[in-house]
């Protein structure tokens, strides 16, 4: 591949059957992804060429790295380059296909005879599989792996990492399956690989996600698929077949792209008694927008002027757009219990404790009278976690922030006890 003006493209660094990495001799620690237009079934035992699939995979795997991305998953993805190739952190991959299953269907049914297709995972089954084309790799135990002692980049591959990278796929699976169900797709299975950045050690989602990844049944119905099974499944590759099965791929590098837009929104009211809670507001605001949550501050008190309370909560009623109203009082917190008493939609009580009347004050927020329905969270950060939990019912992006969000924190813990044990011995 010749260079670009845009990068300085050095040596192919590796070769698969669908793509090649070249290093980027102006930006060390990068490389540039380069997809193919050939396609495959049976570690290449069939391989044909397919025009434009290069682009429609590299569109894909783009799109679904940015969604994983902006969720808070930890990617070896930067940019898109190109129509064909994109710009990723160099990584030493870890030769290990991590297979996850929501409905069984395929090899799972070959290796376990008697399990009727169909059969529904809950939770996520989860498989193994070493990346050995001789002996079509073969599926391998957690045990094998850890037994393996992988050294990659400086990172010797333990329990740790292992159960970092078993977890992340159980959430990045969940997160491509939530986003899929917004198009009415069920995401039936998937396969991903990860590596370890030879820049910071840390383990990441790597490789690709492409249509070669999954299997895509709409309406959850196997007669439709538009995946690269179609391509496995064909008696005889001919120009019509081809040409069915690039429809299927651009059908879905097509609706993957939707998968990065919200089709709903919300937003977050805080109704503040004083402007000097503000430092407390300010934080509910910031928590919000690590959610990508609107948040509107608005001053006013229920005491003082009730009419002008129930005023505001009905100018964020007319609109349509589905609120959640944070009620910021402390004292006699009479703010929270007006607005729930007074509005179908969720209120939420986030009072500004002090040192001196606390303790007192918070009764008035935990302490409702019958008929009403706020609930009561002291921390501001939690607060917007809460309303961002409610808007995940129906908004596919929050819903996966909250997902990543669940997972870093894990991941966070798991690292740190790793640390702490390596100090302690």
């Amino acid at each position: 591949m010749a260079s670009t003006p845009e990068l300085k493209i050095g040596k192919k660094l590796n070769e698969g059957k669908t793509k090649q990495i070249f290093e980027l001799l102006d930006q060390p620690g990068l490389v540039l992804v380069q997809s193919k237009d050939q396609i495959t079934a049976g570690n290449a035992a069939r391989k044909d060429q397919m025009e434009g699939k290069a682009a429609i995979a590299n569109k894909t795997t783009s799109c679904v790295f940015k969604l994983l991305q902006e969720s808070g998953i930890k990617t070896a993805f930067v940019k898109q380059h190109s129509d064909t190739a994109f710009i990723a952190a160099q990584c030493e991959m870890i030769p290990i296909e991590w297979v996850c299953r929501r409905v069984a269907t395929g090899s799972f049914l070959k290796r376990n005879p008697g399990v009727k297709e169909g059969y529904r995972f809950t939770p996520l089954k989860m498989e193994m599989f070493f990346k050995d084309d001789a002996n079509n790799d073969p599926q391998w135990s957690e045990e094998q792996v850890l037994e393996t002692k992988f050294s990659l980049a400086g990172l010797t591959i333990g329990q740790c990492e292992v159960d970092i990278m078993n977890r992340s796929t159980v959430a990045i699976f969940e997160i491509l399956e939530k986003a899929w169900a917004t198009q009415n797709c069920t995401l039936v299975d998937m396969k991903i690989e990860f590596g370890v950045n030879v820049k910071t050690q840390e383990v990441v989602l790597a490789d690709v996600i492409d249509n070669d990844s999954w299997r895509l049944w709409p309406s959850g119905d196997r007669s439709q698929q538009k995946d690269k099974q179609v391509y496995r499944d064909l008696k005889e590759v001919t120009p019509e077949a081809m040409q069915m099965v690039k429809r299927n791929f651009e059908w879905v590098s097509e609706r993957v792209e939707l998968l990065l837009h919200s089709r709903a929104s919300g937003r977050v009211v805080v109704l503040m008694g004083s402007t000097s809670d503000m430092a407390h507001c300010e934080k509910i605001r910031k928590a919000c927008s690590s959610f990508g949550i609107l948040c509107v501050l608005r001053v006013t008190s229920a005491h003082k002027g009730p009419d002008e309370t129930l005023r505001i909560k009905a100018e964020y009623e007319g609109d349509g757009i589905p609120t959640v109203f944070v009620a910021v009082a402390g004292r006699s917190n009479g703010l929270g219990p007006v607005m729930s008493g007074n509005t179908a939609y969720p209120v939420i009580n986030c009072p500004p404790l002090t040192p001196d009347w606390g303790a007192q004050d918070v009764w008035s927020s935990l302490r409702m009278p019958s008929g009403l329905g706020c609930s009561t969270i002291l921390s501001p950060e939690a607060a917007a976690q809460f309303a961002a939990q409610v808007f995940g019912l129906t908004d596919h992006q929050v819903w996966c922030k909250l997902r990543a969000s669940m997972l870093n924190t894990w991941v966070s813990l798991k690292l740190a006890d790793k640390k702490l044990q390596a100090c302690s011995l």
